[in-house]
């Protein structure tokens, strides 16, 4: 996709999902709170979220990705827009190139798929996967969280129905923070991406966060905000 002939073409596998877009919209409900905000996003990928972040009037923009197209391409879309002064994406591996420094707003959209590497739809193989139990980037973020909110800060992330929120909550409580869900969706599931889902996870979900109608599935997706308890 080419915005104009001297503009570099976003890749395909970059393009915003169906969480992304719920991330964006429980952003937005709360758009007051986002003006002024140092605001930091996890998987930045396009930049479409740090984007809307902007547009809401964060003061700072940071974003992180371990693929270098990403950041690529969100610096051209932030740019673009005119947060290109203040916005800094990095291309590293979670909470390495922020060490030491804090926010007021981390979101993230996570792969946290329970399922093993694999390309699924033109998506890059870590696209989605998260693990056989979904939590192998979830679990370092939420425990990192404490290191990098600031005082009064919060984060706002994507987390799947069927990848136990109990032990999320668990993680977060045992530093001093609180999980509350503020939106719930359902999100398609591609058969084939159900079918590489962690056979017992599936088992365990199927009728309960995960629904079924024909050949077609769907699943529970919450956008969840952690703060001080």
């Amino acid at each position: 996709m080419f915005d104009d002939d001297k503009r570099v073409p976003m890749p395909a596998a970059l393009r915003p999902s169906e969480y992304t877009a719920a991330l964006i919209q429980a952003l937005r409900l709360q758009a007051g709170r986002v003006r002024g905000a140092d605001a930091l996003e996890i998987g930045s990928g396009s930049g479409v979220v740090l984007a809307a972040l902007g547009a809401m009037g964060a003061a700072s923009l940071c974003g992180v990705d371990i693929e270098a197209d990403a950041v690529a391409s969100g610096e051209l879309l932030l740019r673009d827009l005119g947060h290109g002064d203040k916005a800094q994406l990095h291309r590293g591996d979670m909470w390495r190139p922020v060490a030491g420094r804090r926010f007021d707003l981390i979101a993230a959209n996570l792969p946290h798929f329970p399922m093993e590497p694999v390309e699924v739809a033109g998506r890059r193989p870590t696209w989605s996967a998260g693990g056989a139990d979904g939590r192998r980037l979830l679990d370092p973020f939420l425990t990192g969280l404490t290191e990098h909110l600031a005082t009064g800060g919060r984060a706002v992330i994507t987390h799947n129905g069927f990848v136990d929120m109990e032990r999320s909550r668990a993680l977060v409580a045992g530093a001093g923070l609180a999980l509350a869900v503020v939106l719930t969706t359902l999100v398609h599931i591609p058969e084939e991406k159900l079918g590489r889902m962690t056979p017992a996870i599936l088992a365990a979900e199927d009728g309960r966060t995960i629904h079924r109608y024909g050949p077609y599935a769907f699943a529970d997706m919450h956008i969840v905000e952690i703060a001080a308890a």
